[in-house]
């Protein structure tokens, strides 16, 4: 298996710390609001990377944190009057649930910052003892220049680099011994959160979460750091500096970053009107679409959002999901393939492992999904009523396997029908039954003006929405 590494910049081959086990730590949002479809591609992505290492055998340890204090969180606690936690406890929760309608599966642990203010203190402390980070009034800095394989993740020359990259400006940032310092700890502000600590009350700068749950839950290395590109620079290089002074031992072996999201080739923004919320997506959308459209693509290409390309993904879905469920429905004998059914078993293996090749050549989504395509064209043209009950369960049990890996539920969503629409299928049922033929196409026609397809099958009347 095969993965790019951002820290190599090459696909390197995947060797585990330890054999038979995956430490996987994945950065998670700040929740100060519902999530975005852009939180979603890294949830989406790295819950099918962690799937794909179970399908093969690997015990996963995925850690994925919600940052749960922050100038955000803080800022909309105070326009509502609330505590900071009232408003992280809310958006965890709807987090939570847009991750499940998304299937993502639940993290092995879904730390806190806020829960872990005491594991902060105490490699900041280490920190200070080593050398690598001062008190100033107040504020703890981390002194960049003493890390002296500082930009190796971003490629960036620390003598070139800037002050300020998405620095929260402090008091005390005066007393800063370099510009490229970054915070560690910064002091109480009037209507913030605190926690008592050795330089005074205050908060945690937001780097030095990730450095110590990933440390608190997975050890000091681990095999996969992963989130958006967006976090190359600072926040994970930021990591790999606290992490590796603190501890002396590499930080991460392989760091996984997916492309960004793009609304119509634009930048999403809320300025631009153009920012949506997962929640906004299930409102037109059943959010298997969104998972299916965001694996349509590879990974660490830029994926752009679009009305037609939601409309392709949730055709393409629908497309597997009819012919699993054509499969699901076949009445069948015979638990024994036959010779010629053998034989068929044979190409499907073939595309099972193209499938696979697909997926451990970095993870490439997309064309693992054209393997699956390629199992249901096969499905659909081998697999008849004539069949045995043995190769079509050897059939729809790969199909179905190989969707689960993608986190693609195979069960066909029962859509209802409002009564009017019903009340007209079962007086068109009457119709054919009294060999009525002509109303029962007159129905027909007008259930397809309301957009509404009937197909005669030997189960009875099957509908879809044109």
């Amino acid at each position: 298996m095969k993965i790019f590494n951002t820290l190599t910049r090459r696909k390197d081959e995947f060797v585990p710390l330890e054999e038979g086990k995956v430490r996987m730590y994945v950065c998670g949002p700040t929740v100060y609001n519902y999530i975005h479809i852009g939180n979603a591609r890294p949830m989406i992505v790295f819950d099918t990377v962690r799937r794909y290492f179970e399908y093969k055998g690997y015990d996963v340890n995925y850690v994925s944190n919600f940052t749960d204090v922050d100038d955000k969180i803080i800022k909309k606690a105070n326009e509502e009057g609330v505590d900071a936690s009232v408003i992280s406890e809310r958006f965890i929760k709807e987090a939570q649930k847009d991750m499940a309608d998304m299937n993502v599966k639940e993290a092995t642990y879904h730390p806190k910052a806020t829960e872990e203010i005491d594991g902060m203190i105490d490699m900041i402390q280490t920190l200070i003892d080593k050398g690598h980070a001062y008190p100033v009034d107040g504020t703890v800095y981390f002194r960049t220049r003493s890390f002296k394989d500082y930009g190796k993740l971003s490629k960036k020359n620390i003598d070139d680099l800037e002050a300020g990259h998405r620095e929260i400006k402090v008091n005390g940032e005066e007393g800063k011994e370099d510009p490229l310092d970054f915070v560690l700890w910064k002091p109480k502000k009037e209507g913030e959160p605190s926690w008592p600590s050795p330089w005074g009350d205050g908060r945690p700068g937001w780097h030095i979460e990730c450095s110590v749950m990933s440390k608190k839950y997975l050890g000091e290395q681990i095999d996969i750091h992963a989130g958006g590109e967006d976090l190359i620079f600072p926040h994970h290089e930021n990591e790999i500096a606290q992490s590796e002074a603190c501890n002396d031992k590499e930080f991460a072996h392989y760091w996984m970053h997916n492309g960004f999201l793009n609304i119509n080739n634009v930048k999403m923004s809320k300025s631009l009107g153009n920012f949506f919320t997962v929640r906004e997506i299930a409102e037109k959308y059943d959010l298997q679409v969104l998972r299916f459209f965001m694996l349509s693509a590879h990974y660490r290409s830029p994926l752009n959002f679009s009305a037609e390309l939601m409309e392709a993904s949730r055709n393409g879905l629908e497309r597997i999901l009819t012919a699993i469920d054509r499969l699901r429905t076949l009445n069948l004998q015979g638990d024994t393939c036959t010779e010629e059914e053998n034989e068929q078993i044979k190409s499907f293996d073939a595309l099972v492992a193209k499938y696979e090749a697909a997926m451990e050549d970095d993870f490439n989504t997309a064309d693992a999904i054209s393997a699956i395509f390629e199992m249901v064209k096969a499905a659909n043209i081998h697999v008849t009523e004539n069949s045995t009950a043995a190769f079509r369960d050897q059939v729809l049990s790969e199909i179905i396997k190989l969707c689960d890996v993608l986190g693609i539920k195979t069960e066909k969503k029962e859509e209802l029908l409002d009564d009017e629409i019903q009340t007209l299928i079962d007086e068109r049922q009457a119709a054919r039954k009294a060999k009525n033929f002509a109303r029962a196409d007159e129905i027909r026609d007008e259930l397809l003006a309301k957009g509404i397809i009937l197909k005669d099958t030997r189960e009875g009347v099957k509908w879809s929405r044109a």
